[in-house]
């Protein structure tokens, strides 16, 4: 179920000796791209076909009546209702310290002021299928609500009575949506992208998503505003040394995991009795998990125990990996975070297992994964918004530029940049 690789006296580059995803190609790009043109192409038509293709539903009506968000709210159990609600408080005090401050520079005879804007519409996906994701609308929808997106839409595949599930409607109510679309997929990516006859064109997309909704966003960015991090299936590495318990290292591997298949769930560990306990406490959580046929899925295909020759090797691999999720349960957490570079979220301690951030810490639970936590971060606010500035001169100001302005328009050769200089002088002939 888990490869095991020792590291023990290796001084050589990490890439040579630790599997890493690859990139998606071939096949579900090839498809992903037929989806986007005939979408884009058809509207309506193509979303509802590829709906019954893939779904097996077939959809009359592509948005969810808005009077189906709120009444959803009350036909969940109300303890449901009640963390649903916890959670979105949690992530709106979170995501509202975020939010950035106009600024004001001022120089002699000019004044720049630093303004920022909420885009004016944004899509949140919402994967489903194999689960259904409430905790995913309280973390996209409520980071834009807090931003100050006017129209909030969630796109969430239908489920097999084609009809979205009460609890995602309700998240969306309680969230703070404007509207449902019950369309998954590359389908739902290219309908908020390009707009259809029932689906207005959104100015972002936001949202994980399997292998074809990641590679659909991609494909859509620069038509719409998409977040650099590639939101795709679950990772999680865990670093311990045996200092907290066995079982708690062993279950935060296996939560990931149990998304399904193409995540990674990796274990760390300088300890080979150590690795040798995880290994079995895994295993015998496996035999006994409601979701086992996911779990293995993913620990076959990606379920990697690691044995270092110390902790800075720990974190070597670690950020090599660039993990989504990156915990630690050591006997000195913080010299670790000293050394972390690559991770799109940590959770440090016994105490703190991921399943904390995916549903009510705070931070939003879209992170980047394969890999692109070298470069890209978890979604926040600043995913929702734009920077403007706006430059006013007083005739001083004008004055103590003009000179360096003409210069350099000259020697860039743009001779109506310094005309518009020159004549605001009155030395333009």
């Amino acid at each position: 179920m888990l490869q095991r690789i020792d590291l023990r006296g290796h001084d050589g580059d990490l890439a040579d000796v630790l599997p890493r995803p690859a990139p998606p190609s071939g096949g579900p790009v090839e498809v992903v791209h037929e989806i986007l043109a005939a979408v884009e192409a058809r509207g309506d038509a193509a979303v509802r076909e590829f709906t019954e293709r893939f779904d097996g539903v077939a959809l009359d009506a592509l948005v969810v009546p808005a009077e189906e968000l709120t009444s959803a709210v009350e036909r969940i159990a109300p303890e449901v209702r009640a963390a649903l609600q916890l959670a979105a408080d949690r992530v709106a005090a979170y995501h509202a310290a975020q939010v950035p401050a106009d600024v004001i520079v001022e120089q002699p005879g000019m004044s720049i002021r630093g303004m920022h804007r909420a885009v004016q519409r944004a899509a949140c996906y919402v994967p489903g299928g194999r689960a259904v994701y409430p905790s995913t609308v309280v973390m996209t929808v409520v980071p834009a609500r807090v931003a100050g997106v006017e129209e909030i839409v969630v796109c969430v595949p239908p489920g097999p009575d084609g009809q979205v599930p009460d609890v995602v409607l309700a998240a969306a109510s309680i969230a703070g949506a404007h509207e449902v679309v019950a369309v998954g997929g590359a389908q739902a990516i290219g309908a908020v992208a390009f707009g259809t006859e029932s689906i207005r064109a959104v100015d972002v997309i936001v949202g994980p998503g399997n292998v074809f909704v990641a590679l659909a966003k991609q494909a859509v960015a620069g038509r719409v505003g998409v977040p650099s991090s590639f939101a795709g299936p679950s990772e999680v590495v865990v670093i311990a040394d045996g200092t907290d318990p066995i079982d708690f290292a062993a279950i935060d591997v296996i939560l990931q995991a149990e998304h399904g298949p193409d995540g990674l769930a990796w274990f760390i560990t300088w300890d080979a009795d150590v690795a040798d306990a995880v290994t079995a406490a895994i295993e015998r959580l496996v035999a006994d998990a409601p979701r086992r046929a996911e779990i293995e899925s993913t620990l076959d295909a990606s379920g990697v125990v690691v044995v270092t020759e110390n902790a800075e090797q720990a974190m070597a691999v670690s950020n090599f990996i660039a993990p989504e999720h990156l915990e630690l349960q050591t006997a000195d957490n913080d010299a670790l975070i000293a050394m972390v570079r690559n991770a799109g979220a940590v959770f440090a301690g016994a105490h703190a297992p991921a399943s904390l951030g995916d549903y009510a810490a705070g931070p939003s639970h879209v992170l980047p994964t394969n890999g692109t936590a070298r470069f890209a971060s978890a979604l926040t606010v600043r995913d929702f918004m734009k920077d403007l500035h706006v430059v006013t001169v007083e005739p001083e100001g004008f004055e103590l530029l003009g000179d360096a302005v003409e210069v350099l328009a000259g020697a860039e050769g743009l001779d109506a940049h310094a005309a518009s200089i020159r004549l605001r002088r009155g030395t333009e002939r």
